[in-house]
């Protein structure tokens, strides 16, 4: 059964960070919250975790379209060809934010994104997020947890998703309630952007 963890965003315990860094580092996949709805993640470079994330989409791993979560635009060079200067100005107006931005794929990709033409980035304005990844050392790749319900496509509080996947993940994290709206999906691959999915982040940053 997952480990049910409370996190604060306004002070992140170190103590509880650690446990969290260990269950991703072990290969273990965690649900945690972001600005938008509650997301499913693993270390990026741990190949088996990467597997038993699409296994849960019923999805082959190059069939995912996980988004890869990062806490700044320094990882962006890692997996990111080089981008001109509006993209990137678009990036820091709208980053960390409730967006995900379809950029195209480097050569540097983790050997199970190899074959990708592009890649979902993705910076929350979280501090939990954004500090799991920090001190992880590198990216997690991510996915959100839709319901099954036909009114409700996100579930919100943190003890109903537990309840739901904790035989199925090794670790929930309690950032208090998450919001139903997902993040706003820009492919910035073209020469225009172009708008993916409407979510919660404005286009005014476009």
């Amino acid at each position: 059964m997952a480990e049910f963890i409370k996190i604060y965003e306004e002070n992140p315990n170190p103590k509880e960070v650690q446990k969290v860094i260990k269950c991703l580092k072990n290969g273990g996949l965690i649900i945690y919250p972001t600005d938008t709805v509650y997301g499913l993640g693993c270390d990026i470079t741990n190949t088996k975790a990467l597997q038993k994330l699409a296994l849960i989409k019923g999805l082959k791993l190059e069939k995912t379209n996980f988004s890869f979560v990062c806490n700044d635009l320094s990882h962006l060079s890692d997996y990111v060809k080089q981008i001109d200067t509006p993209t990137f100005k678009i990036l820091k107006r709208a980053l960390p934010g409730p967006y995900t931005f379809i950029l195209p794929g480097s050569n540097n990709l983790p050997k199970a994104f190899k074959r990708r033409k592009t890649v979902g980035i993705r910076i929350p304005d979280n501090t939990i997020t954004r500090t799991i990844v920090e001190e992880l050392g590198n990216p997690i790749v991510s996915t959100s947890i839709r319901d099954d319900d036909d009114i409700l496509e996100y579930t919100t509080d943190p003890e109903l998703i537990f309840e739901k996947w904790q035989n199925r993940v090794d670790l929930v994290i309690d950032g208090g309630y998450g919001d139903n709206y997902a993040s706003t999906i820009i492919d910035l691959t073209e020469s225009e952007p172009q708008l993916i999915r409407e979510g919660k982040g404005s286009l005014d940053i476009l």
